[in-house]
């Protein structure tokens, strides 16, 4: 069974819409959380079990995802920021490794399968994008033997870019989850893995998803991007098996 985490509490300002920003529409009428399910269904079946966090606006976003996930709600999304969300998911969610991804990335459903390597070698990994750098965007930097040393926005010098999907192995879930308890109420999960790999010698890998489709939607350029992508990969879409989705809309609270 796969235990999958969708990070969709926050209040997503920054994009100027008066709807949760996974519940934002793409061009293909689907909204970015809808495609989310539906790849991850395509890749995993019903052997997986899909948890999102939830605050802002939660109801809404219950209502869009009820027939295909649990939900976890961070009553403290105003105060809070990924990192404490990520913490509730892991607390509250079933064992073992645990694949999680922002509620605003949008990306190509074959890039799943490149991360099926690391996943089945139970290798705790951060999926990076090595042909952008941008200075806003969460960068990394590689030690010696190859591992994340430096993972933040504020990385000097940095060799890409974290996408913002992630995989903790069951192995490493208990020290990264002390390092999220450590993290300040409004640091983004990056914090907890670059304090995990500082001082509890977590050793993660960077997944180079480089040549997939990808984009982190923060702002309006951001959307149009996503809708390029998404219009570029319908043929994809409609290769997916259709899915009856097993799981029970639960609610932890």
């Amino acid at each position: 069974m796969r235990n999958v985490v969708i990070l969709a509490a926050g209040m997503g300002t920054r994009l100027g819409r008066p709807h949760p920003k996974p519940l934002t529409p793409l061009a293909d009428g689907r909204s970015i959380m809808r495609q989310q399910l539906d790849h991850i269904r395509a890749a995993y079946g019903s052997e997986v079990h899909i948890s999102i966090v939830v605050g802002f606006k939660k109801d809404l976003v219950m209502e869009a995802a009820a027939d295909d996930a649990a939900f976890v709600y961070n009553e403290l999304y105003d105060q809070t920021n990924t990192a404490k969300s990520l913490l509730k998911a892991l607390r509250f969610g079933p064992p073992g490794g645990v694949l999680w991804l922002n509620g605003d990335v949008v990306f190509t459903p074959d890039l799943l399968g490149e991360l099926e390597p690391a996943i089945t070698a139970q290798q705790s990994f951060v999926a990076v994008n090595t042909a952008s750098v941008a200075e806003e965007e969460v960068k990394y930097t590689l030690d010696e033997a190859g591992y994340i040393e430096c993972l933040s926005k504020q990385v000097s010098n940095g060799l890409g870019e974290a996408v913002g999907i992630n995989y903790v192995a069951a192995s490493d879930r208990s020290v990264l989850m002390d390092h999220l308890v450590l993290a300040d109420e409004r640091d983004y999960f990056e914090r907890g893995i670059e304090s995990a790999i500082a001082a509890g010698g977590l050793r993660v890998q960077a997944v180079d998803i480089s040549k997939y489709g990808c984009v982190e939607v923060d702002f309006a350029e951001d959307l149009e991007r996503a809708n390029a992508l998404t219009t570029t990969s319908t043929n994809a879409r409609t290769t997916e098996p259709s899915v009856t989705p097993s799981l029970s809309g639960e609610h932890s609270s």
